[in-house]
């Protein structure tokens, strides 16, 4: 091993010199004949090739994630389409099972933390309050149609004014009555800070969906008996009371007794209202100008005789 380590060591001596006294000769030499260390300096090279794309790969990378972080913070103005394209970015199981949630209010059960899960939608409140608007004035000139042909002395005539009132009165508690809720808990957030309102959006959507039970209350209106009519609209308008108030309890616990009772009796008493508002007016009893007056025939008794009447020129003078 010894002698093999300095034959070696030899050779490499031998070959540095005769370098050091004729370069030329050397450099023809090592250029016509491939080395090792000729392929080590290509391996070297072809690694560094390898290094600049792995750098190129990672800084596009960058870019990518930098640009998708931007698009992120880019969110469109509340003017704009694409703003509230997202909001009604829901499915049909979705929609259900929050029309579930505020059909069937559980104390304890938070609709906005167990249905929206920070996601609310303008989707269902939209058509829910269209589909009840639409029912409502519909109904209302059934009740009429229907009481026509019980009595055929009503006079009838569509009321398509209705469908305007119904619409207007319906979408502006919708959104007045949350944006004002909103308002005042923003209010007292800062008045007390353990106060933690909840989004505007999430306000507007519990209102919505706590108006889907009119819907079939509405349209059991039809039937002709007042006692029911009150006893389905007390029974309707229980359990979407019931739902706001549980949602809105988590909310308003934290501030003073007197605040919290009296802001829950002004949401309940505004729901009794809009219900007692809708029974009043679309489905009142006709008044008198809609009811044609019975004909009064001028017919004097059969058993009363009458008096002959003589011409003046035969009356005895």
């Amino acid at each position: 091993m010894a002698a093999a380590d300095e034959l070696t060591f030899h050779e490499f001596e031998e070959a540095t010199n005769l370098l050091a006294e004729t370069p030329d000769a050397a450099t023809t030499s090592r250029s016509d004949q491939p080395t090792s260390q000729g392929h080590v300096a290509v391996a070297v090279g072809s690694g560094d090739s390898y290094g600049a794309e792995d750098e190129v790969e990672e800084e596009s990378d960058k870019a990518a994630l930098l640009q998708e972080k931007q698009q992120q913070q880019q969110q469109p103005g509340f003017w704009t389409f694409s703003y509230y394209q997202s909001f009604f970015d829901v499915d049909t199981s979705q929609v259900l099972d929050r029309i579930k949630g505020s059909l069937l209010p559980r104390p304890g059960h938070n609709f906005v933390r167990h249905y929206l899960r920070n996601r609310p939608d303008l989707y269902g409140p939209f058509w829910i309050c269209a589909t009840l608007a639409f029912v409502l004035a519909v109904t209302g000139n059934l009740t009429l149609v229907l009481a026509q042909r019980r009595d055929p002395s009503i006079h009838y005539s569509p009321q398509f004014h209705k469908v305007t009132v119904a619409g207007i009165s319906i979408y502006c508690y919708a959104w007045l009555v949350p944006l004002a809720l909103w308002g005042f808990l923003r209010w007292r957030k800062g008045v007390r800070e353990r106060v933690g309102p909840y989004t505007f959006l999430e306000t507007v959507c519990v209102y919505g969906y706590s108006l889907f039970v009119f819907i079939p209350m509405v349209v059991l209106w039809l039937i002709p008996v007042p006692w029911l009519q009150w006893l389905f609209g007390a029974l309707a308008l229980g359990l979407s009371a019931a739902g706001l108030v549980f949602t809105l309890w988590p909310v308003v616990r934290e501030d003073t007794r007197l605040v919290a009772a009296a802001l829950l009796s002004t949401v309940v008493l505004l729901h009794a209202l809009l219900a007692t508002g809708c029974k009043l007016y679309f489905f009142q009893s006709l008044p008198p100008e809609h009811v044609a007056p019975p004909h009064q025939a001028a017919s004097l008794p059969t058993n009363i005789p009458l008096s002959p009447t003589l011409p003046r020129s035969m009356a005895p003078s």
